[in-house]
């Protein structure tokens, strides 16, 4: 399944095959950073989400089909990656994630972390606990309310501007005095008003968001230290 990667990377396909990533939430931006991560030839996932997906899930969710309604998303995306790369090993953690809980589901061979959840204190915690342990991670900021993906960057948090998610996580990083950069995935965009509670979304906007996180670990890897 690797045959056109392989042509691209050459040798380092094997820097790539060896790695453990974790992604956190498998929602628009999380699944297709999940498909996509699986698609380079990854040899283990660790995939994290509560949810099981619901109909509101089919405008923008990679994994939402008519057929999947109901299933939890992990076991949906065991399910799609094993039909993709069946040598792949997948370890499923169905639990929502607090930040108490960050330490026990974080394996002790991992090598990214890819966090794409909407919880601003699980988010904090993600830094914390990673910037401490020296492990890389990338956090996915707001897609939603957005129109423009072209307008997505990979970003030093310090960077970023617009963003509510970003400004509260730089208030948290400058108040832990982290001196580490803080890498994410952030648009320039300006949000969209809107009067509804409920996060207006497209299916175009947090897809690439995931597959930028993708982009992000495949280069470092093969272009890193690991």
């Amino acid at each position: 399944m690797l045959e056109r990667f392989e042509l691209l990377v050459g040798d380092k396909i094997e820097k790539v095959k060896n790695k453990h990533i974790l992604i956190l939430g498998l929602g628009g931006v999380g699944g297709y950073a999940c498909e996509t991560i699986c698609r380079c030839g990854i040899s283990q996932l660790t995939i994290v989400d509560s949810d099981k997906i619901d109909e509101s899930n089919l405008n923008r969710q990679l994994i939402a089909t008519i057929d999947t309604i109901g299933m939890y998303k992990t076991d949906a995306y065991e399910k799609r990656l094993k039909s993709i790369n069946p040598n792949i090993k997948i370890n499923k953690i169905t639990d929502y994630i607090t930040e108490d809980k960050i330490p026990q589901i974080i394996p002790s061979d991992i090598d990214y972390v890819v966090d794409c959840c909407d919880s601003i204190k699980t988010k904090e915690a993600l830094i914390s606990y990673c910037t401490n342990n020296n492990i890389k991670f990338i956090s996915v900021m707001g897609t939603g309310n957005k129109l423009h993906p072209e307008k997505l960057k990979i970003m030093k948090l310090k960077d970023t501007s617009y963003d509510p998610i970003a400004k509260k996580l730089r208030k948290y990083v400058k108040d832990k005095k982290i001196s580490k950069d803080i890498y994410v995935v952030c648009s320039t965009e300006e949000k969209i008003v809107s009067n509804t509670s409920v996060i207006p979304s497209n299916s175009f906007v947090p897809s690439v968001a995931g597959i930028l996180c993708t982009s992000y670990i495949i280069n470092d890897i093969l272009n890193g230290d690991l």
